[in-house]
């Protein structure tokens, strides 16, 4: 991989030797100086390290996991200088780990609901990446479709007992005098 820079100057472009025609070190007439008309220089997509990375993304389908542990896949149509998304398109994922309905649940289930135009702002953008779309219908391994009502129920219900689990964590350690963030919530 080539090691850039801003100040790197393009490479010259090669000119034909012939009879009347200039040569590498002589302009040719009508440009400046250095043999081609002026032009705006441009800057390979590597050099960016902010939002402009998601010029190569603009029109592709993208997987972007949000803080709040929400999956959503859709179409990038637009996005800002703090990777605020606008996601046309949008299906948000909802996921139930194996074990949630019964012990003996080997797969997992998973569901589709549509979101349609979808804005996000770029803080509680935790992942993303481009979908392969020629893997794009498949199911995520381990896991099965089902009914959206049905998956929804089991999250809700996996959500609340780790919630539960939380609470109970926070409580055992403040009772042996540890001290987080979290402990006015759980003793409310």
């Amino acid at each position: 991989m080539e090691h850039l820079s801003i100040n790197d100057q393009p490479p010259p472009p090669p000119f034909p030797q012939g009879p009347g025609q200039p040569g590498p070190g002589m302009p040719a007439p009508g440009l400046l100086g250095g043999g081609r008309p002026p032009q705006p220089q441009q800057l390979p997509a590597q050099m960016f390290t902010t939002a402009a990375q998601l010029l190569d993304l603009t029109d592709k389908k993208l997987m972007v996991a949000l803080r709040d542990g929400r999956k959503l896949t859709g179409i990038l149509r637009s996005w800002d200088q703090f990777a605020n998304l606008v996601l046309q398109q949008t299906k948000e994922r909802i996921f139930v780990p194996p074990g949630t309905q019964s012990p003996a649940q080997t797969r997992g289930l998973y569901a589709d609901v549509d979101r349609g135009l979808f804005v996000v702002r770029g803080e509680n953008v935790l992942l993303m990446g481009e979908i392969d779309l020629d893997r794009d219908d498949d199911p995520p391994p381990g896991y099965d479709l089902a009914d959206l009502e049905l998956v929804q129920t089991l999250a809700k219900q996996k959500k609340a007992e780790e919630k539960a689990k939380e609470k109970r964590k926070v409580q055992k350690l403040f009772t042996i005098g540890f001290e987080g963030e979290n402990v006015g919530e759980a003793l409310l």
